[in-house]
């Protein structure tokens, strides 16, 4: 069964967050008091360029499997430290498509807006972690991301560790997540 393993947020930016008993969704604007809320972009790089563009990045989920991979090549990553605020277990994230709805607990609701970016600080957080959170695919050429998704809260509520994580695909051709 897909749950939440643990929520993380933080009110001023850094690469890592600390884990909560419980953080809030806000609809239209992400994680109560975290530093990414907002209605527009709350990414320090794109801020500089592009203030005005809505903020499809309220919300970073990532998948816990991704640490017991990490593991198994030497790198030790616990929740939050990757800067996600929703971490979760036995769900494919990377494997949903763009508009899914994930209903958090009772009443949240976040729907996936795309793939994590992943950039350099994550080599600053851990050297050589960065080229382990994408691949190449030897086949088509392109970069599979590993480092979580990204989403917008549809519909507020309280999400905590333990909280069951339910599906609803969107109606329609399903279409593949790109980087937001």
């Amino acid at each position: 069964m897909a749950r939440v393993t643990a929520v993380s947020s933080n009110g001023t930016y850094s690469f890592s967050k600390p884990n909560r008993e419980s953080i809030t969704l806000l609809a239209g604007l992400g994680v109560e008091g975290d530093v990414h809320a907002g209605e527009t972009i709350k990414h320090r790089f794109r801020m500089r360029h592009e203030p005005h563009l809505p903020n499809l990045r309220q919300v970073h989920l990532i998948h816990e499997e991704l640490f017991d991979e990490l593991a198994l090549k030497g790198f030790t990553v616990a929740a939050g430290e990757l800067g996600e605020n929703v971490s979760t277990r036995g769900i494919d994230l990377l494997g949903l498509p763009t508009g899914a709805l994930l209903h958090l607990g009772e009443e949240a609701i976040v729907e996936v807006t795309g793939l994590r970016n992943p950039c350099s600080q994550i080599d600053t957080f851990q050297k050589g972690l960065l080229k382990e959170v994408f691949e190449l695919d030897p086949t088509t050429g392109d970069f599979a991301f590993k480092s979580g998704i990204m989403g917008v809260v549809r519909q507020g509520g309280t999400v905590r560790p333990g909280d069951t994580i339910g599906v609803e695909l969107p109606a329609g051709p399903h279409r593949p997540m790109e980087r937001v």
